[in-house]
């Protein structure tokens, strides 16, 4: 089982949630990136969100360790780059239930059938939210790639139960407002809404629950007609790295759903010259039309489930029990260290998914 995605920017994650170290190897990156570690470690550590009443208590220093390619001057040597986070903050105890008693809403069960009873299911192992810090590095090298042709991408969390954030302005986006937004506890552009998400949060975490949220990214400054039709188009390369980030079950572009209930004029965008450029006078699209970029930003919009490690007691089986014949019906109480909201600590996650995918299109050119 392989965990890469690629064809021009290739990332391959590997690693366990409790095993030495995890980490990321990315092939493909041009010579003469400026790899600026620096700044790398300071997206790394948003995605950590330490100290927060609504993260996992787990506490790793998350520190990337850079052990190939980068020169001494700090530049990309155009051969593979990878780097190492080590693991020890463990209490692989919490999981001794597994892999008899899968939880619900976990990969326990498929794991473990696919893998023939060989996964290393210590704090969810490869399946972990913890593989989305490798993740989110590979995603920091491709906006320090993508910086060179002048994108910029940034995400804010839309949306948590029931409560709504102010959605980002499609056409011109406020990137200064969503960079600033990130120093929040809860990364949501209006004040109040985040305030009411945290308390959204604290209460399903006191009912030892979890509850579900959306991210909106937008990547502003991608110059029209990267991508290609069907197969090889944008809103597929997007949806894919999208889709890999554990809990995501949805993902839209523009309009999204919504314009099933629009008419076609109003969901066509008007092209119009605005200071020399093409540009269009609204973005239902997202900024992408055919599979391609048309230079508008492009918007997109990922929908994370409620977190699956839950104090609540749940019904299961005992596979051994199943696999003799006998009555095989169980309950379970998850016990451990868990987010009761993941969708707060993917907004990064999201912002890496979406560069991957972009620096990966660029490069194909």
């Amino acid at each position: 089982m392989s965990s890469s995605i690629g064809r021009a920017f290739k990332v391959q994650i590997f690693g366990e949630s409790h095993g030495k170290m995890i980490g990321v190897t990315i092939d493909g990156l041009p010579a003469g990136v400026e790899i600026d570690e620096e700044w790398l470690n300071a997206f790394v550590q948003r995605r950590a969100a330490k100290g927060s009443a609504i993260a996992t208590p787990r506490r790793e220093s998350d520190i990337p360790r850079i052990i190939s390619g980068v020169n001494p001057q700090g530049k990309s040597t155009g051969y593979p780059l990878t780097a190492v986070f080590e693991n020890s903050d463990t209490h692989s105890s919490d999981y001794s239930f597994l892999p008899d008693t899968p939880r619900p809403g976990h990969a326990d069960y498929p794991a473990i059938t696919r893998s023939l009873g060989e996964d290393d299911l210590r704090g969810s192992g490869h399946h972990s939210g913890r593989l989305t810090l490798p993740h989110v590095f590979a995603g920091g090298v491709a906006m320090l790639l993508l910086r060179q042709i002048g994108v910029e991408i940034g995400a804010h969390i839309l949306q948590v139960g029931d409560v709504r954030d102010l959605s980002i302005d499609p056409v011109n986006p406020d990137m200064d407002e969503l960079h600033d937004c990130h120093t929040r506890e809860v990364p949501a552009l209006d004040l109040e809404a985040g305030q009411r998400m945290m308390e959204t949060i604290l209460g399903a975490k006191a009912d030892m629950d979890s509850v579900g949220g959306i991210v909106e990214v937008v990547a502003a400054g991608v110059p029209a007609g990267i991508g290609a039709p069907y197969f090889d188009g944008v809103e597929a390369a997007v949806a894919q790295q999208l889709f890999s980030i554990p809990a995501v079950k949805g993902v839209e572009f523009g309009a999204g759903f919504g314009c099933v209930t629009m008419p076609g004029s109003q969901y066509n965008d008007p092209y119009c010259i605005d200071d020399g450029e093409i540009r269009t006078t609204r973005n239902a699209a997202g900024g992408l039309l055919g599979g391609m970029t048309n230079g508008m930003p492009i918007i997109a919009r990922c929908a994370f489930r409620p977190t699956a490690s839950i104090g609540n007691q749940q019904q299961t089986v005992s596979l051994s029990a199943a696999a003799i014949g006998k009555d095989a019906q169980t309950t379970l109480t998850v016990k451990g260290r868990h987010d009761p909201c993941v969708a707060i600590r993917a907004v990064p996650v999201v912002e890496a998914a979406v560069a991957i995918a972009l620096a990966d299109l660029y490069l194909q050119g």
